[in-house]
Order: C-alpha cells, then structure tokens, then sequence
C-alpha cells in the first residue's frame, strides 16, 4: 500500500508541512509506504488548455510534473494540503492540481460526462489539510474546497477536511493542539478506511463470488 503527501507551501518547517506530516504518522506502519513531495521541490507549470491528453490521459508539457504523476497513479491514498493565499490555495497546490486534468475522461458528443480515470480503476481516497492566518474560518476561503472539489472530480473519497486557524508563524502548529489532534485523526480514519477496504475485498473475493 502506498500513500503519498503533498504540501502546497514552501516552508518545509512550516505549519502546512507539520500537519500533513501528523496526518501521515497513523499510516505509518508495516506495510504501507509513505512518501511526502513538496511541490516548491519541483517546477511544475500551469495547465494549458491544449486537451493533448484526450485520448491518452497523459499530460504532455515536459516537466516536473512528469516525475509526480507515477507517485500519483501508484498511490492508495493522498494527503493535499496549502496554506490559504489571498482565499484560496498557493499557486503551487493550484498548478498541481489543474494538472491533474489530465486523469479526467469525458465522451466525445457529451462533456457532460465524465469520469476520473482512478474512478473507472475502483476508486481512492483522500484527506484535505488547509491552513489559515486569520482567525475565522471564513476567511480561509476556498483553500479547503479547491482541494476537495477537484479531488472528488478525479476519483477520490475525501474522508477528511481539516481546516486549521490562527497560524502564522512557521513552525507554531505543534502548539496548536486542536490543529494536531484533528490532522493525526484524519490521518487514522484513512488508515481505517484502507483497512476496512482490504478487508471487504477479501471477504467478497471468498464469498460473494462463490
């Protein structure tokens, strides 16, 4: 089993990182692979609208996003999390995402129907971490949805959103008890949903199908 965490802020000592890091501390077990990307790491331009992944669901811009997209498709599971820009998620995170595009499939005469290529191979799962100065929840904006919204479109079951407030200074997460406490069990109930997964696909490959 493989899970991977993607962190939409630079600061790799900062608040976005501790807590997508806690949220990965309950995967870590016998078994399951972790694998953490900061996309401040890699250069990764914006989607260009060229549809050249249409037939083939690969992206064709030759970039670092070339290097992600295998930890992508071979991953159970994904923990996103960003800081809130200006209402919304950091320019990374929102280039990462818009990549992604390439996974969505629609018909030719319709576009009004689609699917995530992750949804047609039986479907993944997801946690969302957003981060926020300020100390209301409004004023996180989209961050949190702009996580969610495009993860569902690809195929995921986001099982968890935290949302967090009132961090500013790199590194005062760990103080932030609710902060952590709320990551680490985001990070448990996916370990639980993968669980129970595994388990249900075996008791249905030994009786179901019998």
């Amino acid at each position: 089993m493989k899970i991977l965490g993607v962190v939409g802020s630079r600061r790799k000592k900062g608040n976005t990182s501790i807590l997508v890091q806690e949220a990965l501390k309950p995967l870590a077990r016998p078994g399951i692979e972790i694998k953490i990307i900061f996309l401040g790491d890699y250069n990764i331009n914006g989607c260009n609208g060229c549809e050249g992944c249409k037939d083939t669901y690969k992206c064709v811009i030759n970039d670092d996003m070339q290097e992600i997209y295998p930890m992508i498709l071979e991953s159970d599971a994904v923990i996103l999390g960003s800081p809130a820009y200006f209402y919304n998620v950091s320019s990374d995170m929102k280039a990462f995402i818009d990549r992604c595009y390439c996974f969505e499939a629609f018909t030719e005469d319709d576009r009004s129907v689609w699917m995530g290529v992750n949804e047609a191979l039986g479907g993944k799962y997801a946690a969302v971490v957003a981060v926020c100065e300020q100390q209301k929840e409004e004023d996180m904006g989209y961050t949190a949805e702009l996580m969610e919204k495009p993860l569902e479109a690809l195929g995921y079951r986001v099982v968890s959103t935290v949302k967090v407030l009132n961090l500013f200074a790199a590194g005062e997460a760990v103080k932030c008890d609710k902060g952590m406490k709320d990551a680490k069990q985001a990070g448990e109930k996916l370990l639980k949903i993968l669980q129970l997964r595994d388990k249900l696909k075996k008791q249905l490959s030994q009786n179901l199908f019998k």
